[in-house]
């Protein structure tokens, strides 16, 4: 597999990021640990948590995983925190907490170090120098080697990344995740510039449109979908209205023309999108990874790629 540079860093990762959020409920062990022989196998390296992903069991069968079946020293490593789900408020980007977070998390994943640490989400809430101050501490202290954000707007990455430029021996911001497809285009109008402006590379989540590209949701709701789990069903059915619908349809005739799925279709035209360093896939099984890993070899004709512009511009 494909490994790039995560913007102007010194990080590599794989161009196909392995997402964990489903690790622990709908993915057991069994289906995660073949996940991460077959991705580990294919050249994959960037396996993507967080500590909040089903309540920290994510990270504590990974980090069995890491002991168990792919040696930690292959992988690059990356987790995230702020999210409070049980807490007195939702994001929590404290220095207090962010220590705290990320000791849990190594401790559940049994690693001294991950490759990179990301604030999970902006919290207007907490002064921003105090979070990136914090950001420093974990860095500095051997806790992580690279840092990140997750799911900010282009001037909330732009003014994290600004700051800790304007410092000498501060910590940059190396990584920008967001979700980004065919039917989430929002990034380019600011986050994408941002991103290229600070030298950050774009992690993009959900590039499958939350599944829906891959074509599953043509014809209804199949019994053993995401839009058909009751705790999952909100998280898909956003995309799956009219205007996605022409997308889709659009994609499946793409995919009919080359010769490919249509999961192949969707991935590709995300992975190769300027700035992107790699596209992170959550399989629920092994065989749906399987259908990740095969588009690895496909390059979208020019051709293709303007005509998916166009069907899926805002």
């Amino acid at each position: 597999m494909e490994q790039r540079y995560v913007g102007r860093s010194g990080l590599s990762v794989s161009r196909l990021g392995l997402g964990t959020m489903t690790w622990g409920r709908d993915t057991g062990a069994e289906d995660a640990a073949a996940q991460l022989r077959a991705f580990a196998d294919a050249g994959g390296t960037l396996i993507d948590t967080a500590d909040v992903y089903t309540g920290g069991e994510a990270e504590r069968l990974l980090g069995r995983l890491i002991r168990d079946t792919v040696p930690r020293s292959e992988l690059v490593l990356s987790t995230k925190a702020v999210l409070t789900p049980s807490g007195r408020r939702p994001r929590d980007a404290s220095r207090r907490h962010l220590i705290a977070a990320v000791d849990a998390s190594l401790t559940r994943l049994g690693v001294n170090e991950v490759d990179l640490w990301q604030l999970h989400a902006f919290d207007p809430e907490v002064p921003l120098e105090e979070t990136l101050a914090a950001v420093d501490a974990i860095v500095s202290s051997g806790r992580a080697a690279y840092a990140g954000v997750c799911d900010y707007t282009g001037w909330q990455l732009a003014a994290a990344a600004v700051t800790q430029q304007a410092v000498p021996g501060r910590t940059p911001v190396v990584a920008a995740q967001v979700e980004y497809s065919l039917l989430a285009r929002e990034p380019e109008r600011d986050l994408l510039p941002a991103a290229e402006h600070v030298g950050a590379g774009v992690l993009a989540w959900s590039p499958l449109g939350r599944g829906v590209l891959t074509g599953k949701y043509r014809t209804g709701i199949p019994a053993d979908s995401r839009a058909a789990t009751p705790h999952l069903a909100e998280f898909v059915t956003p995309y799956l209205d009219e205007r996605c619908r022409r997308v889709v349809e659009s994609v499946a005739t793409a995919a009919e023309g080359l010769g490919v799925s249509p999961l192949s279709v969707a991935l590709s035209w995300v992975r190769d999108q300027p700035g992107v360093a790699a596209a992170i896939v959550g399989a629920r099984t092994c065989s749906q990874l399987t259908g990740v890993l095969e588009a690895e070899d496909l390059a979208l004709p020019v051709e293709i790629r303007e005509a998916l512009d166009d069907v899926s511009a805002d």
